[in-house]
């Protein structure tokens, strides 16, 4: 072999061993696969993963939320009948229906060409890819970021920033994005803040860049959705149909009444998650 033949064979080696690290191409999404999609990276490339199982909650199991359900479920009927909507910031105490509120939008609307694309945090910086890909598809999609909040720094905040309304390109028409979180601002929020404030002479306040900076993010979404801590009465009402969605008669859903507040003390706090919890649990222990 010539030292050419030999310079070939490891350079072909070479390039071999190079493709196998560049991004390959993915495949076209299965459209028919589901109602909802997650967005993955495998290899450096993103790609739709459909979701065969989707949380079976309806609008009907969200007790107590009656306003902010109206907010969401009306925004959601007018995009998926191809009338102007907004994109959706849903905020507030941890565990009273935010997520389980999009969902049932899902549920709900399916049927109707509503889709679901669930994007990680640190996907977000892929943003102008999902949309491009879903841009000429007839369904409506939802981009959907669960419990989202940020540090200083991180690429997905501006990435969201300039999807939201920042770009030179246009929104698609039909792609909304719904994010929740327990951050009003989706950053944290720091005593030295106040420090930026000012004044003028007639003591209007005025805030600084840091706080400016802070606001503008959560200030491009449309909608705004704040839900609130249940009182006892409304923990006890959705612990209540939760019983009753697992098998309970009325008379066993009025005996777990007191276990049921002690669940929640125990757990410090009364919302839906903790009620759906306990009545899994109280059901579950009611077939020994």
């Amino acid at each position: 072999m010539t030292q050419l033949d030999s310079f070939l064979t490891r350079a072909e080696a070479l390039l071999q061993r190079i493709e196998t690290l560049l991004p390959q191409a993915g495949a076209a999404p299965d459209w028919d696969a589901g109602h909802a999609f997650r967005w993955r990276k495998s290899n450096g490339r993103g790609h739709l993963q459909p979701v065969r199982h989707i949380a079976p909650i309806a609008l009907d199991d969200l007790q107590h939320i009656g306003p902010q359900k109206e907010q969401i479920a009306q925004n959601t009927r007018q995009f998926v009948a191809g009338r102007p909507a907004n994109n959706v910031l849903l905020t507030g105490a941890r565990g009273t229906g935010k997520s389980s509120l999009i969902k049932a939008c899902l549920n709900e609307y399916a049927d109707q060409g509503l889709r679901l694309i669930e994007v990680d945090k640190d996907d977000l910086v892929d943003l102008p890819d999902i949309v491009d890909l879903v841009a000429a598809r007839a369904e409506r999609f939802i981009i959907f970021c669960d419990d989202l909040s940020f540090e200083e720094g991180e690429s997905g905040y501006k990435a969201l920033k300039v999807a939201l309304d920042g770009s030179v390109s246009a929104q698609s028409d039909n792609v909304l994005i719904y994010a929740t979180s327990n951050r009003r601002h989706l950053m944290p929020e720091r005593m030295s803040d106040n420090a930026t404030y000012t004044h003028d002479d007639d003591g209007d306040l005025h805030p600084g860049e840091t706080v400016e900076e802070k606001i503008s993010l959560s200030e491009r979404f449309g909608l705004w959705v704040t839900f609130y801590a249940f009182k006892q009465g409304d923990y006890l009402d959705i612990v209540g149909h939760w019983l009753r969605h697992f098998g309970c008669d009325d008379s066993q859903v009025e005996a777990a009444r007191g276990d049921a507040l002690r669940w929640a003390l125990q757990r410090g706090s009364r919302s839906g998650r903790v009620a759906w919890q306990f009545a899994r649990d109280y059901s579950g222990r009611s077939g020994d």
